[in-house]
C-alpha cells in the first residue's frame, strides 16, 4: 500500500512537472510571439515614418533642388572616335572632314535646330559614292541629335539644362546663371504648431501651415477624399492632414472663451494701469428714495417719470464731481428684481445702502446687505428722509447693527451719512465718503487695451435692433470694435452715453449703450472685444449651440416633471402666458414673479418671454398655445393688434409690476374650481311605497323637517346608513306636480334610477351651492 502511495505521489509529481514545463513553454512561446509582433509593429512604424519623412522632404524641397540638371551631351566624343576609326557601314573619314561636322553641330546647338544640323554636317564629306550608304550614316546622325536634344531647354522646364529658357534672350543668360549659383535648398523643414478648430476650411488650414491649398488638397486625395478649397473639414480630418504635412496639430479650444479671456488678460496686464472712477451701486428697499437721491446728485428729475415711482430698470449714469468722476448704478428696490440687484453688486466697487430714517431696515434692505457682503463690496450707508418729522436715526443705526453693518463711530467699517434727497442736506458729505472709500480701494484699470465689460441691461428697440447698456470695466471700447457678449456678437455700430449723445469711445467705469449686436444678450453677460468678427461669430455660434442643447435638455426635463405632476394630481389648470417687456431685467423679474404664483391647482406656464414689442409671431404663438399676452412697457403693432382681434387673443398692457402680478392672480382665482357647499334643507319619512308601471317605485312620504324642493338632491338613509345619493325625479301632491312641499304635508316622490325604496326609509334633502375661491 505504501508503495502504491509512493507511486501515486511520484506520478503526481511527474504530472505537475510536465504541466509546469508545458506552461513554461507556452509562456515562452507567447512571449516570443509578442516580441515578434512588437518587432513587426516597430518595423512597420519605422517604415511608415521613413516613408512619411521621405514624402515630407520631397514636399519641402523646392523643385529646383529636386530635378537634377542634365549633364552636357557626352555622346558626341565617341561618335567622333567612331567616325575617325570607321565602322562596317562607314569608311574612316579624314581629319579635315570632321571639323566642319563639329562646327555644324555647334551651330546647331546654338540655333536650337538639331534636325537641320545633320544634313549640314554630312554635306561636305558626302560624295557620290556614299549615296547607297545613306541609311547607315543617317542612323548615327539621329543618335547625335537625340543626345543634343536632351541638352536643349524646353518650355516650362525649370531644370536649368542650358543657359536660358526657351524664350530667353541674351539678357536672361547671366541672370539665370546667378540664380542657379546663389540658391540653397533649405537644410530642414519648418515644423509648426497648428491650432485646429472644430471646423476649418481647406484654405484656412493651408494658411495656418503656410502652404498652398493645393498641397492640402493633394493630401486629402491621398486619403481618398476629393475636396474643394472652400470645403469645411472636421477637426479629426484636419489634424490628420496637418500631421501628414509634417506639422504638429493641436486641437484648438476656440470655443472656449476662457482661453481668449486669459489671452486678453495677459495683453491687458501689459498695458499701463491707470486710476479709474469708482462704480457705485445704489441699493435699498422700495420707496426709500434711491432714485431721488441720484436725481439730486445729477440735478435731474428722473424719478418723476418712473411708473408708480418704482425703478424697474437699472439706470447707469456717470457724474462729474469737483473731486472726480463717479459712475452710479441705480438698481430697483422692488422684491421681484433680486437678479437685477445681484448683477448690480457684481459690477460695482462700492454700495450706497439707502435706508429711510422713518422706515428703518426692511426686507430688501437686508437683501442688499447680503448682496454687498457676498460680493465683498464696502458699504456706505445713506440714511435718507432725515427732513421728515418722524425720522429716527438711532433706531435705524440699531437695526443696521443687528444686521452686522456697524458704523465707523462704533468702530465698524461702514460710514453712516444722514442725507435728505429733498433738501440736499448731507449729499456732499456722502460723495466725499464714497471718494474716500475709492481712494482706499486704489481702483486701476488699463486704458490702452481691448475693452472688457458687463451687460447691465439689454432690450430690443424697434428702430435700432438689439441694444445693450454696457459698463466698461477695463480698456477702451471704440465705435467699430467687434464685441462678444454671451451668444450675441457684432460690430459696435453706434455708441450713446446716458444722455443719448453719440460718443466714439468709452473708457473704464463708463456706461454706454451699444447697437449692432446679432441678438439681445442676457443681462449680466460679460462683454469682450475680439480682434476679428469671424472668431466672435465662431464662439457665439458654439455658445448658441451649447445653450440650445442645455435649453432642450431643460425643456425635456420640465415636460417630464409636468407630466408626472399632472399624473399625480389629476387635472391641473394651466394659465399660459407670453411675456414681452421693454428690457431684459424687467422681463426676467416679471417672469419670476408670475411663476411664483403657481399653486397645486393652477399653474402659470410661461410659453415665451422676450424683450421687444408684441409682434404677429407672438400673437400666432398665443393662438396656438391659447395664451394671454402680457406687454410690460411695450405695445403691439398694428398687424399684431388686428390678428389678435381676429383670433380673440387677450393682450394686457402694464407699466407697474405690481399690477401685472395682481391681475394674473385674479385670473388664476377665476380658474380655480369653485368650492361646492352642501346645505341640508329638509327630512322626509317614507310611509308607503307604490309600484307604478313605466315609472317604478313611488314613495308616499311625510315632510318631517324643513322643506323639499323639486331641484334638490336626495340621500336615502336606511337605519341611518346612506344607501343611495341621487336627484329627485318627480314631486307630487295628489296628482299635481309641485315645485316644493313644506313641513307637515304629505307628498309623492320618485328618485332617478333608484327603485329600492322600503317603508320606513328616510330621505335627507340637500342643495349644493358653488362658492368662488380666491388664491
Amino acid at each position: 500500500q505504501d508503495r502504491q502511495e509512493e507511486q501515486r505521489a511520484a506520478a503526481e509529481r511527474a504530472a505537475q512537472r510536465e504541466a509546469a514545463q508545458k506552461a513554461e513553454a507556452a509562456a515562452r512561446e507567447a512571449a516570443e510571439k509578442a516580441r515578434k509582433e512588437q518587432e513587426e509593429i516597430a518595423r512597420r512604424r519605422a517604415a511608415a515614418e521613413a516613408e512619411a519623412r521621405a514624402i515630407r522632404e520631397m514636399m519641402n524641397t523646392p523643385r529646383k533642388a529636386q530635378v537634377k540638371a542634365p549633364e552636357p551631351p557626352k555622346p558626341v566624343e565617341p561618335a567622333k572616335a567612331a567616325e575617325a576609326k570607321g565602322t562596317l557601314h562607314k569608311p574612316p573619314r579624314p581629319e579635315g572632314a570632321a571639323r566642319p561636322a563639329q562646327a555644324g553641330a555647334g551651330a546647331a546647338a546654338k540655333k536650337a535646330a538639331p534636325a537641320a544640323a545633320a544634313p549640314s554636317a554630312g554635306a561636305p564629306g558626302a560624295g557620290a559614292g556614299d549615296r547607297n550608304k545613306k541609311p547607315g550614316a543617317g542612323k548615327g546622325g539621329w543618335q547625335d541629335d537625340a543626345a543634343k536634344r536632351r541638352g536643349i531647354k524646353t518650355r516650362g522646364d525649370s531644370s536649368g539644362g542650358v543657359d536660358r529658357g526657351w524664350r530667353g534672350g541674351p539678357k536672361g543668360r547671366g541672370k539665370h546663371q546667378d540664380s542657379g549659383s546663389s540658391f540653397q535648398a533649405p537644410t530642414e523643414p519648418i515644423v509648426r504648431e497648428v491650432h485646429v478648430p472644430e471646423t476649418v476650411t481647406v484654405a484656412d488650414l493651408a494658411h495656418k501651415m503656410s502652404v498652398k491649398a493645393s498641397e492640402v488638397i493633394k493630401v486629402m486625395m491621398k486619403l481618398g477624399q476629393m475636396v474643394t478649397i472652400n470645403q469645411m473639414l472636421d477637426q479629426e480630418t484636419a489634424m490628420i492632414v496637418v500631421e501628414e504635412l509634417g506639422h504638429h496639430a493641436v486641437a484648438a479650444k476656440l470655443d472656449d472663451p476662457e482661453a481668449l479671456l486669459i489671452e486678453g488678460q495677459t495683453t491687458s496686464t501689459d498695458a499701463e494701469q491707470l486710476p479709474r472712477p469708482p462704480v457705485v451701486t445704489v441699493m435699498g428697499h422700495v420707496d426709500h428714495g434711491k432714485t431721488s437721491l441720484l436725481d439730486y446728485i445729477r440735478r435731474a428729475k428722473v424719478a418723476a417719470g418712473e411708473a408708480g415711482g418704482i425703478t424697474q430698470h437699472i439706470g447707469a449714469y456717470h457724474v462729474e464731481t469737483p473731486r472726480g468722476v463717479i459712475t452710479f448704478l441705480d438698481t430697483p428696490g422692488h422684491e421681484a428684481f433680486t437678479a437685477m440687484r445681484a448683477r448690480g453688486a457684481k459690477a460695482t466697487d462700492i454700495v450706497i445702502l439707502v435706508v429711510a430714517a422713518d422706515d428703518g431696515v426692511m426686507p430688501q434692505t437686508k437683501e442688499a446687505i447680503a448682496h454687498a457682503k457676498a460680493g465683498g463690496v464696502p458699504l456706505v450707508v445713506a440714511i435718507n428722509k432725515i427732513d421728515k418729522p418722524d425720522a429716527n436715526l438711532d433706531r435705524v443705526k440699531q437695526e443696521l447693527i443687528a444686521e452686522s453693518v456697524v458704523p465707523e463711530e462704533y468702530g465698524g467699517e461702514s460710514p453712516f451719512v444722514p442725507v435728505s434727497a429733498k433738501t440736499g442736506q448731507g449729499i456732499d458729505d456722502l460723495l466725499e465718503n464714497v471718494l474716500l472709500q475709492a481712494e482706499v480701494l486704489e481702483l486701476t484699470a488699463p486704458i490702452e487695451a481691448p475693452a472688457k465689460g458687463l451687460v447691465i441691461e439689454a432690450k430690443l428697440d424697434k428702430g435700432k435692433g438689439p441694444v445693450a447698456t454696457v459698463l466698461v470695466q477695463s480698456g477702451t471700447l471704440n465705435r467699430g470694435d467687434v464685441v462678444l457678449a454671451g451668444s450675441a456678437y457684432g460690430r459696435v455700430r453706434a455708441m450713446l452715453d446716458e444722455t443719448g449723445k453719440a460718443t466714439k469711445e468709452a473708457g473704464p467705469s463708463i456706461p454706454v449703450e451699444i447697437q449692432g449686436l446679432s441678438e439681445v444678450p442676457a443681462a449680466g453677460e460679460e462683454v469682450i472685444v475680439l480682434p476679428d468678427e469671424r472668431k466672435a461669430r465662431e464662439i457665439a455660434l458654439f455658445r448658441q449651440g451649447k445653450f440650445r442643447d442645455v435649453k432642450l435638455a431643460k425643456q425635456q426635463a420640465a415636460k417630464l416633471e409636468s407630466m408626472l405632476e399632472q399624473m399625480g394630481e389629476g387635472e391641473v389648470q394651466n394659465l399660459p402666458l407670453i411675456v414681452k417687456a421693454d428690457v431684459q431685467g424687467s422681463q426676467e423679474a416679471l417672469v419670476h414673479a408670475l411663476l411664483k404664483l403657481s399653486t397645486d391647482e393652477v399653474r402659470v406656464q410661461i410659453v415665451h418671454g422676450a424683450v421687444g414689442g408684441i409682434s404677429e409671431s407672438d400673437v400666432n404663438l398665443a393662438v396656438a398655445s391659447k395664451a394671454v399676452i402680457i406687454g410690460f412697457n411695450t405695445r403691439a403693432d398694428a398687424q399684431a393688434r388686428k390678428l389678435a382681434e381676429a383670433n380673440g387673443v387677450d393682450i394686457r398692457y402694464y407699466n407697474i409690476i405690481y399690477d401685472a402680478v395682481d391681475e394674473v392672480k385674479a385670473a388664476m382665482s377665476g380658474m380655480l374650481a369653485p368650492e361646492k357647499r352642501e346645505t341640508v334643507i329638509g327630512m322626509v319619512e317614507v310611509r308607503q311605497v307604490f309600484k307604478v308601471p313605466k315609472v317604478g317605485a313611488v314613495a308616499g312620504c311625510m315632510v318631517t323637517d324643513g322643506m323639499v324642493k323639486r331641484s334638490s338632491s336626495v340621500r336615502v338613509l336606511r337605519n341611518n346608513v346612506v344607501i343611495h345619493t341621487g336627484e329627485l325625479d318627480s314631486l307630487k301632491r295628489f296628482k299635481d306636480d309641485v315645485k316644493e312641499v313644506k313641513q307637515g304635508f304629505e307628498c309623492g316622490m320618485s328618485i332617478k334610477n333608484f327603485n329600492d325604496i322600503v317603508e320606513g326609509d328616510q330621505f335627507e334633502v340637500f342643495e349644493i351651492t358653488e362658492v368662488a375661491r380666491t388664491l
